[in-house]
């Protein structure tokens, strides 16, 4: 039988705001039971233990939720192969004229590329990635079959939605049957490109790629990178689609920078409709573009989660593969300063979890809740994300997979 205490978590226990009108957030430290990967008992850890089970001491360092990557192309990085930069291009066309002349060159190294940039990311907190993985008239599944070799080998530490990605287009030469073997080869998602800017046919575009969603039973994530009123009207001929097919909770639009450039009341209207049908937005809140206005989404019941996207690779050689970066970047962006704004922008990058709710209260974790946290020398949430504090240890299911506590 799997069992062990964890000694002295520090948790978020509640918050206060003081006369001066300043936040804080208030800790304690306690001793956790851990029970085949699950939490089964909380105490002060002043309390005596007598049992003689196994005790891992944490030693004051900060518990969090684990973090989920949720955007992300594991086959796209040149981890591994040394330092380049990217060759500079004038368009989307030839970015993509670009990648598919080294698809076939990089094809051989994906399981490594891959495996580097998923320990990076595990490094950094993140034990759930969602991968966008490249299936191409040029290569066809090989970026796919090297990235499921790679996620095979982190099984128990990591887990992953594995999405077929029309990278280069949806509507040419076979990419929907490859699509389709894509989905019977172990991709566990549908995803779609830009229906206009890209497949220059909205309808079709979105229609086909319902129908191998509907085919195989499987949820969707588009990137929709089209401006204005193109990108919104996609996305709302997408939710149209969604209706039609009952497919609510089933789907994700990523980047979605088109909602931060229409009017106000004309984002808030597309954001009750995603809302309604339970649509997610995935961002990687880049420094270069329109963000999708995520507190006006936030604040209409939007489900909205952070990503690094694709990085150190033929797109782009910046970036670091650290999700939390991410969540801090937002903070500063929209001007969030005090410790409640700070510390509940943690759910965007923990689908949703937060230690303690919007009135301050204790959330996370509870009796039954899986034993994943991040262990962090940190005062709070807030402090971690402000600073960006390393991260000393990630445990999943009550082991530790990455780091040490020492």
């Amino acid at each position: 039988m799997n069992e062990k205490w964890l000694l002295n978590v520090k948790l978020e226990t509640d918050a206060y705001t003081d006369k001066d009108n300043y936040s804080y957030t208030n800790t304690n430290t306690f001793h956790l039971k851990i029970k085949e990967g699950k939490i089964i008992e909380q105490i002060n850890s002043s309390e005596p233990i007598h049992d003689s089970i196994e005790k891992v001491d944490v030693k004051g360092l900060l518990a969090v939720p684990t973090f989920k990557e949720m955007h992300n192309h594991l086959d796209k990085t040149y981890m591994g192969l040394g330092w380049r930069s990217c060759i500079p291009v004038k368009n989307l066309q030839q970015r993509l004229d670009l990648e598919a002349v080294e698809l076939p060159e990089l094809a051989d190294s994906t399981k490594d590329r891959a495996s580097r940039m998923i320990e990076t990311l595990l490094s950094n907190g993140s034990t759930h990635i969602r991968t966008h993985v490249n299936i191409d008239p040029y290569i066809g599944l090989q970026n796919l079959e090297g990235v499921l070799a790679a996620l095979e080998a982190y099984k128990g530490k990591i887990t992953a939605d594995i999405i077929a990605f029309p990278q280069h287009g949806l509507i040419r030469d076979n990419v929907p049957s490859l699509m389709r073997e894509a989905m019977r080869s172990g991709a566990t998602m549908v995803g779609g490109l830009d229906p206009a800017g890209i497949d220059n046919s909205i309808e079709k575009s979105l229609h086909t790629t319902m129908d191998i969603a509907a085919e195989f039973n499987a949820d969707v994530d588009f990137h929709i990178h089209d401006d204005g009123h193109v990108g919104w009207y996609t996305i709302d001929k997408w939710i149209d689609l969604v209706e039609k097919a009952e497919w609510g909770g089933r789907s994700a639009i990523s980047h979605a920078f088109s909602i931060g450039e229409i009017p106000t009341e004309k984002a808030t209207q597309l954001a009750h409709r995603l809302q309604k049908n339970n649509i997610d937005i995935m961002s990687t809140i880049p420094l270069t573009k329109t963000l999708p206005p995520i507190d006006l989404l936030d604040k209409q019941g939007v489900n909205v989660h952070l990503g690094c996207d694709g990085f150190f690779d033929s797109w782009g050689p910046y970036g670091n593969g650290d999700v939390l970066e991410k969540a801090t970047t937002f903070c500063e962006i929209t001007g969030k300063k005090d410790e409640l704004s700070i510390a509940q922008s943690l759910k965007y990058i923990t689908n949703g979890i937060t230690p303690l709710n919007e009135n301050g209260e204790q959330a996370w974790p509870a009796i039954h809740d899986q034993a994943d946290f991040v262990f962090v020398d940190a005062q709070s949430s807030a402090h971690m994300i402000a600073r960006k504090i390393e991260r000393k240890a990630v445990m999943v299911n009550g082991n530790i997979v990455y780091g040490n506590i020492e």
